[in-house]
C-alpha cells in the first residue's frame, strides 16, 4: 500500500510530460483536417442536431419533464451525451493505448502509468470544448441558467475520477485479455442505455418498477448524468449522498485499478 501512495506521487513529477503528451494527441487527432481544432466544437454542434432530429422529432417525448417540447427533450440528451461521450471515448481507447505505444513502454524509465492519464486527460479536453455549445443552446431552448450550474466542476471532477480508476483496470488487464475491447464495446452500448440519458429517472415505467429502480441505483453513472442533468438542465441542487457514495466508489475504483496496473506493469514490455 505504501509503494501504491509512493507511486501515485511520483505521477505529479511528470507534469510535464504528461502535459506534452495530452497536447501530442490534440494535435495528432485533427493532423491533416482543414478545420483543424474547429472540429472540437462542429462535432458537438453536429450530434446536437442529429439528437435533435432523431430523438425530439421522430421519437417524440413522452415524459411531461418536457412538456411536449422536442427541443427540451433535445437539450436533455446533450446534457448526458456530452459527458457520455467523453467516458464511453476514453474507456475504448485505453484497451489500446498500451499496444499503440509499446515503444515507450520498452523504455526502462518511461512511467507507464501515465498513458491512461493522457487518455483521460485529453479527452476531458474535447468534452470542455463541447460545454460552449451546451451552454449556447441552454438560453435558445427555453432554459436558463441558475447558481447550481456552479456545482458542475464537481460532477467533472467525479467522472474523471471514475473514468482514470476504469482505465487504468481496462489497459492493464487488455494486454492480457485482448478480447476486452470487443466485449466492452457491446458492453458500453448496453451501458448507455443502462443509464438516465436518452431518458429520465422520473419517468413512469421507471418509478413504477422496483427493479429498475435499484438496478438504475446501482450504476455509478447514473448518479453521474443526474448530476450533470441537476446543474445544467433542472436547475437544481445535486443528490448529494448519491454523488458521496458515487465519489467513494470512484476513489476505491481508482485505487483498486492502479494497484492491479502496478502489479501487472513488469509484464507489459513482453506483451505489448
Amino acid at each position: 500500500m505504501l509503494r501504491l501512495f509512493k507511486n501515485i506521487k511520483e505521477i505529479y513529477k511528470y507534469r510535464g510530460l504528461i502535459q506534452s503528451l495530452i497536447g501530442r494527441e490534440l494535435k495528432a487527432r485533427y493532423r491533416g483536417t482543414i478545420l483543424g481544432f474547429l472540429w472540437s466544437f462542429l462535432n458537438p454542434l453536429l450530434l446536437m442536431i442529429v439528437y435533435t432530429i432523431v430523438f425530439g422529432f421522430i421519437i417524440r417525448p413522452r415524459d411531461p419533464a418536457f412538456e411536449g417540447s422536442p427541443w427540451l427533450y433535445a437539450l436533455f440528451l446533450f446534457c448526458g451525451v456530452l459527458p457520455w461521450v467523453w467516458f464511453s471515448s476514453s474507456s475504448l481507447e485505453s484497451t489500446n493505448v498500451l499496444m499503440v505505444h509499446g515503444n515507450l513502454i520498452k523504455k526502462i524509465l518511461f512511467p507507464a502509468e501515465i498513458l491512461p492519464i493522457v487518455v483521460i486527460s485529453s479527452n476531458l479536453i474535447h468534452f470542455l470544448f463541447g460545454l460552449p455549445i451546451l451552454f449556447l443552446f441552454i438560453p435558445i431552448f427555453g432554459k436558463s441558467f441558475t447558481l447550481f450550474i456552479l456545482f458542475l466542476p464537481l460532477v467533472i471532477l467525479l467522472q474523471y475520477i471514475f473514468s482514470l480508476g476504469f482505465s487504468f483496470l481496462l489497459s492493464s488487464l487488455t494486454v492480457h485479455f485482448r478480447d476486452i475491447k470487443d466485449i466492452l464495446a457491446n458492453f458500453l452500448t448496453f451501458w448507455f442505455f443502462a443509464s438516465p440519458i436518452v431518458y429520465p429517472i422520473t419517468f413512469s415505467s421507471i418509478q413504477e418498477s422496483k427493479f429498475l429502480k435499484a438496478f438504475l441505483n446501482l450504476n455509478p453513472m447514473t448518479h453521474i448524468m443526474q448530476g450533470y442533468q441537476n446543474c445544467l438542465f433542472y436547475g437544481k441542487n445535486p443528490h448529494w449522498i448519491k454523488l458521496g457514495v458515487t465519489f467513494a466508489l470512484a476513489v476505491v475504483l481508482l485505487f483498486v485499478g492502479y494497484y492491479i496496473f502496478d502489479r501487472l506493469r513488469d509484464s507489459f514490455p513482453e506483451e505489448v
